[in-house]
C-alpha cells in the first residue's frame, strides 16, 4: 500500500475562493461579512474537483490514500481576527471531511486549525476536537508563524503552544507543520517562506527540550525538511555545541519528514542522511510545483518515480510507503485495521 501523508484540496470548486474573497471584503464590516450557510457546494461539484485532478493522478502513478488537508495557502491565518479563521477553517475542514466521506478508500482527512496572530492557541482546540471526534481526522496542520512571514509568535518549544500539544497527546495524533502564504515580500510563499519554515522548526526543536515534556509528540516536518537533510552536519556540529544528545536520541524519536522533494538528488540525499524509518512517502500533487520536468519528462511532484529510484531495499521501500505512515499517525493506522487492511 502506497500511503501519501501530505496533500491539500487545492483543487477545490470556485465556489470556495469566491467566498473567502467575500469574507475578506466584509472584515471590518459584519453586515458585509459570508455567512458560512452562504456557501453552497453540492457532492457532485466535489466528485469532479477530485476525480478529475487528485484521484485521477493517484490511479496514474499507483498511489492508494492520501491524507488530506485544506490548501495549505489558502489557511492566511494573518487575514481578520480569530473569528475570521475560525469560520473559514471550519468550512475549510468540513470540505476535506466531506471528500473523505465521498472517497473513503482512498482520502483521510487532516485539519486546519483556526489559528490567529497573537490569540491564544487554546481557541484553537475546540475545531480539533470537533475533526478528531467527529470528523476522524487522523492529525492536523500547524503553522508556527500565523503572521504570514513576519515571525510574531513564540517558538515551537515555548509553552505558548502547550495546550495545542496536551491535545495532540491526548488523541495521539501527529502535527504536520506548516506554514501559509506569506505577506511579507522578501519570502516568496513556496519557494522561500515554506522552506525557511521547515529548516526554522527543525531548529526550534533542536535548541530545545520539548520532547522531554511531550516524550509522545510526533511533528512531521514537509518538503523533505526543508535545508535539514543538506546541512545534517551542521545541525549535529550545533547540537554537540549546545551540548544535547545526538540528534537520533534528541529529536528522531519525534520528528520525521516527508518526500517532496522534486528530483533524484534531492530524494536521494534525503534518504542516505535521514534514517529511513523517519522518512514518510508525500507528494503535495498538484500542489506548489505542478509542470512536467523537462530533464525527465515527468511531473516534478511525482515522487514515487524517485523512491523506485533511490537505493533503498525493499523493506525500507515498505517503510516509506506505508509503515512509517501507520506508526507515526496511529489513528490512520486503526481505521485501515478496522477495514481489514
Amino acid at each position: 500500500m502506497i500511503i501519501d501523508i501530505h496533500g491539500h484540496y487545492t483543487t477545490a470548486p470556485k465556489a470556495l475562493e469566491a467566498w473567502r474573497n467575500r469574507q475578506i471584503a466584509g472584515i471590518g464590516n459584519p453586515s458585509e461579512m459570508s455567512k458560512a450557510s452562504g456557501l453552497q457546494i453540492g457532492d457532485d461539484e466535489l466528485r469532479e474537483s477530485i476525480e478529475s485532478n487528485q484521484l485521477r493522478l493517484m490511479r496514474e502513478r499507483g498511489l492508494d490514500l492520501t491524507i488530506f488537508s485544506p490548501r495549505a495557502s489558502f489557511m492566511a491565518h494573518h487575514i481578520g481576527d480569530f473569528q475570521v479563521s475560525s469560520t473559514w477553517a471550519a468550512i475549510c475542514n468540513e470540505l476535506c471531511y466531506r471528500v473523505s466521506q465521498l472517497f473513503p478508500d482512498h482520502f483521510v482527512p487532516a485539519a486546519m486549525l483556526p489559528q490567529s496572530p497573537g490569540v491564544d492557541v487554546a481557541t484553537c482546540i475546540p475545531e480539533l476536537v470537533r475533526c478528531v471526534e467527529e470528523f476522524g481526522n487522523v492529525a492536523i496542520n500547524l503553522n508556527p508563524d500565523p503572521s504570514g512571514g513576519h515571525w510574531t509568535s513564540p517558538p515551537l518549544s515555548d509553552r505558548y503552544w502547550y495546550p495545542i500539544y496536551e491535545k495532540m497527546v491526548e488523541y495521539d495524533i501527529p502535527a504536520m507543520i506548516h506554514v501559509s502564504t506569506s505577506c511579507n515580500a522578501c519570502f516568496h510563499t513556496t519557494g522561500a517562506h515554506y522552506l525557511n519554515a521547515d529548516t526554522t522548526a527543525f531548529m526550534q526543536c533542536l535548541t530545545s527540550d520539548l520532547f522531554r515534556d511531550f516524550p509522545t509528540l510526533r511533528f512531521v516536518i514537509p518538503h523533505g525538511g526543508g535545508a535539514v537533510p543538506y546541512h545534517w552536519g551542521r545541525f549535529r556540529g550545533l547540537a554537540q555545541e549546545l551540548k544535547k544528545p545526538l540528534l537520533k536520541d534528541h529529536l528522531l524519536n519525534n520528528v520525521f519528514f516527508d518526500t517532496c522533494v522534486y528530483h533524484q538528488p534531492g530524494i536521494d540525499l534525503l534518504t542516505r542522511v535521514i534514517p529511513v524509518d523517519n522518512i514518510l512517502f508525500a507528494s503535495e500533487m498538484i500542489g506548489a510545483v505542478r509542470g512536467i520536468d523537462p530533464e525527465t519528462g515527468h511531473y516534478f511532484d511525482d515522487t514515487k518515480r524517485y523512491i523506485e529510484a533511490a537505493h533503498v531495499d525493499a523493506d525500507e521501500r515498505y517503510r516509506i510507503y506505508e509503515g512509517n505512515a501507520r506508526r507515526v499517525y496511529p489513528r490512520l493506522d486503526a481505521a485501515l485495521k478496522k477495514k481489514g487492511i
